[in-house]
């Protein structure tokens, strides 16, 4: 970018942003990015622990009972993801003793297994045979294709033999055993394709580290400032709105001057810990700080906040992880008189902004190997160097 770039050439640079796509292929509203992660040091292969595990639904529905699975229940293909007669279907194929595809899992403190692939069919099954052990409505089977004779039955109302069967099925597990080094986890289940498609980051961060992070997380992104702020635009598919709270929190903890992993995954992976070993006094704080920065982003940008801006264009661009993170952290840290007064100042904010757009250094920064150290540090400082420049002209 420079300032010669005209009017139609800036419209054209911003058509051409790749957008973050759901589960049926919409935009998800956030910018596609392109992280820069690298492998420093190949995995010992000796560290590598996999098993192939043959347990009944009986026995997946007794650690389900005793809490030693982990579903994870808003992970992945979340609840109204499968219809009824999807899961029907399901069920059928048990009866029916087709193969289901296997399940993969990880393997955590005692013997309790995540359930990173399979979430819904493990669901599905323990809704029809044991809904009281997920605290869920019981599944009445509709829309059966062979055994239509059992259109309306749940569980119970099978024969006896049939009961037998779906109980003393067999499913396949692929285990990642607990001794196998997280880094190593997440790079096994992130080649995993399911249902036609990659695992996101955060879907596996989700599945793989328990604990109130979760929730937490999850509070953050459902919140009315954080949907204000993103213009309601922001998709809760494939978990990019947590990611980008995740991202907030993760430079809140590790100041962007200290960051100095350049494994972007594993500085978030670390940072979820974080929030996880954080007590509730700790959380509020951290609540607290996140809401004023996205207050704070609504009166600063507007409806262009977080988001890439042309000179010569007033269309809004999807949300951009990276001005996300730097947006908001670095206004998180200013005095309520600061963000006021930049907010009274807007058009100057504005132009400020759309300076360093045209400046290649930043732009890139935003826009290409994002996780890289020298990168994140140069978009936190020209930010707030231009924040600065506003408030004290």
């Amino acid at each position: 970018m420079s300032d010669s770039t005209t009017a139609p050439e800036a419209r054209l640079v911003q058509d051409m942003i790749p957008v973050e796509l759901d589960e049926t292929g919409f935009s998800t509203g956030v910018e596609r990015e392109d992280i820069g992660e690298r492998i420093d040091s190949p995995f010992d292969p000796d560290l590598i622990e996999v098993q192939t595990r043959n347990p009944t639904v009986g026995l997946l529905l007794n650690r389900i009972r005793r809490g030693t699975i982990d579903l994870a229940p808003d992970f992945q293909r979340r609840a109204g993801i499968w219809t009824l007669k999807a899961q029907s279907r399901l069920i059928e194929s048990l009866l029916l003793r087709i193969t289901l595809p296997t399940l993969y899992a990880a393997e955590g403190e005692d013997d309790t297994w995540a359930i990173v692939d399979g979430i819904q069919r493990l669901s599905t099954i323990a809704r029809f045979v044991a809904p009281e052990d997920i605290d869920s409505e019981p599944l009445r089977l509709t829309g059966l294709e062979y055994l239509t004779e059992f259109n309306g039955y749940v569980f119970t109302d099978l024969p006896g033999r049939l009961q037998t069967r779906i109980e003393e099925t067999e499913l396949v597990v692929l285990l990642i055993r607990r001794g196998t080094p997280e880094e190593v986890k997440f790079n096994i289940f992130a080649r995993i394709n399911t249902g036609g498609r990659a695992l996101t980051r955060q879907e596996l961060r989700h599945a793989l580290i328990p604990g109130p992070a979760r929730a937490f997380l999850a509070d953050l992104a459902r919140s009315d400032a954080f949907r204000r702020a993103t213009g309601e635009s922001v998709s809760p598919e494939r978990m990019s709105d947590r990611e980008m709270c995740l991202r907030f929190l993760a430079f809140t903890l590790t100041p962007p001057d200290a960051y100095a992993s350049g494994d972007f995954d594993d500085f978030l992976r670390k940072a979820m810990h974080q929030v996880n070993d954080a007590d509730s006094h700790e959380r509020d704080a951290l609540r607290e700080r996140f809401l004023k920065a996205m207050d704070a982003g609504s009166a600063v940008f507007g409806e262009h906040a977080f988001r890439k801006r042309f000179r010569g264009t007033g269309r809004r661009s999807p949300v951009n992880k990276a001005l996300f993170e730097a947006q908001s952290v670095t206004l998180s840290g200013y005095t309520t008189p600061e963000i006021e007064l930049l907010a009274a100042r807007r058009a100057q904010v504005e132009e400020g902004f759309l300076g360093l757009m045209e400046d290649a250094a930043f732009f890139n920064a935003v826009s290409a190997g994002t996780g890289d150290i020298g990168k994140v540090r140069l978009r936190f400082r020209l930010l707030d160097e231009m924040f600065r420049e506003v408030l004290s002209a």
